[in-house]
């Protein structure tokens, strides 16, 4: 998908440069741009080859070293030829990179799969497309999916709007939106990924959480059973939380991905944002074919050293069925201890809806 969107975007962008063919770019600020219009479109070219050669050249501790230069006498055609090209080379790396590859990108956490690269793209081409449009004075709007399809995936942190486009050019700083304060500085947000010895660690999206939520895969390939019921439930809350404006992305829920063969076998992530406190909840779960493993062991001592490594997590908390043993093994591998009596009274006093007792385990940071 993230391939054709780019070609759908790249499209809408020949379009209307096509249209002004004949205009001088130079002459021309780029909207609200300290480039014109010619720079602005080169760059575009720009981007959609650095993302491309990323991606091939499976770079992942800085951008690949090369840059392109345009012949001398190039003209607007010869500009287009060349967006058209690097458009196509970054679609054509799209389609043909594993999912589980992951390329150097500075932000926010040091990487980005096919994924987050196609929407870096998409948005590249949109965002420097209205700023040229806006420097000629013309209209332009992309179809509606194509900003949801940059919001989504790598703006997990920006409230939705019933109006994407102008949602997204208001989070890049492009124009203004009712109830919400103009920008001048914004970045967009890469899923965070942790590795351990057998596992990796994806933080969903949201377009990735409304698909599981809706009772897709969320773009990944599952072992069999999969996904269990929890993860989906997980992957609703996380959908609501971004709907109404409040979801933090590295607080979010991930998938846990077995390294040796790319197959997705559950999944855990926090259930909000730490409190004034510092406290966070965690939970988990996974695919009944993988458990007795030591997988979910595994998983939460990467995810709790992470989160307590950030000075806004003092410690985590786990709430388990008071008869799930299995389940506060788990936690006690993973270093978590049993809280107080008073504390896991308190706890059950405010879960007055649960069914069953639940046990509270605590990992504090040292």
């Amino acid at each position: 998908m993230g391939g054709e969107r780019v070609t759908e975007a790249l499209e809408s962008c020949v379009t209307l440069l096509r249209s002004v063919v004949e205009r001088d770019w130079a002459e021309v600020r780029a909207g609200r741009l300290e480039w014109d219009c010619r720079q602005t479109a080169t760059h575009i070219a720009e981007d959609l080859i650095a993302y491309a050669g990323q991606l091939a050249g499976r770079a992942q501790d800085a951008y690949v070293p090369f840059e392109i230069v345009l012949e001398e006498g190039t003209d607007n055609a010869g500009i287009i030829h060349v967006v058209e090209t690097t458009g196509v080379l970054l679609a054509t790396a799209l389609r043909t990179t594993p999912r589980a590859v992951r390329a150097y990108h500075p932000y926010p956490f040091r990487s980005a799969n096919s994924v987050g690269f196609a929407a870096m793209g998409i948005a590249e081409i949109l965002l420097h497309t209205h700023d040229i449009a806006e420097g000629l004075g013309l209209p332009y709007e992309p179809p509606a999916h194509l900003p949801e399809y940059v919001l989504t995936r790598i703006f997990p942190h920006v409230q939705p709007g019933t109006d994407h486009w102008h949602t997204l050019l208001w989070a890049t700083g492009r124009g203004e939106l009712p109830g919400r304060a103009p920008l001048s500085a914004w970045r967009w947000n890469n899923n965070l990924v942790l590795g351990t010895e057998r596992l990796t660690l994806e933080g969903l999206t949201p377009a990735a959480a409304a698909d599981l939520a809706a009772g897709g895969t969320g773009g990944f390939d599952w072992v069999v059973g999969g996904p269990y019921q929890g993860t989906r439930e997980a992957s609703g809350m996380l959908l609501k939380a971004y709907e109404a404006g409040v979801h933090r992305p590295e607080f979010g829920v991930f998938v846990l991905v077995r390294r040796e063969d790319d197959l997705a076998i559950g999944g855990m992530g926090f259930h909000s944002a730490p409190d004034e406190e510092g406290r966070v909840e965690i939970g988990y779960d996974l695919v009944e074919g993988v458990r007795g493993r030591g997988y979910a062991a595994e998983a939460l001592r990467a995810l709790s050293e992470w989160a307590l490594a950030r000075d806004d997590v003092q410690s985590l908390m786990a709430t388990i069925d008071h008869d799930n043993a299995a389940s506060q093994r788990v936690v006690a591998r993973a270093g978590f201890h049993r809280a107080t009596v008073e504390e896991e009274r308190s706890v059950n006093e405010e879960r007055q809806d649960m069914e069953k007792a639940l046990r509270l385990y605590v990992l504090a940071k040292s």
